[in-house]
């Protein structure tokens, strides 16, 4: 899976609501293991997906889904 395919699907998954506004999406490690692939394919996902502005990122607490506020 590309980093693309899976920036697409974790997108998906903040549209459809399985990660709601301001919820916490799951880890880079725990996101390697779903999708079986390296860490580093998961982070070129999550700066596409901030780049798209759906996520940001709190240092030392993690990357959250955009809330209207956010």
């Amino acid at each position: 899976m590309t980093y693309r395919e899976i920036a697409d699907d974790i997108a998906a998954r903040i549209a459809t609501g399985e990660y709601p506004p301001e919820s916490k999406i799951p880890s880079y490690s725990q996101l390697a293991a779903l999708y079986s692939v390296s860490i580093a394919t998961v982070q070129r996902a999550v700066m596409v997906l901030h780049a798209r502005g759906a996520i940001y990122g709190e240092p030392g607490r993690g990357v959250f889904v955009k809330g209207q506020d956010s």
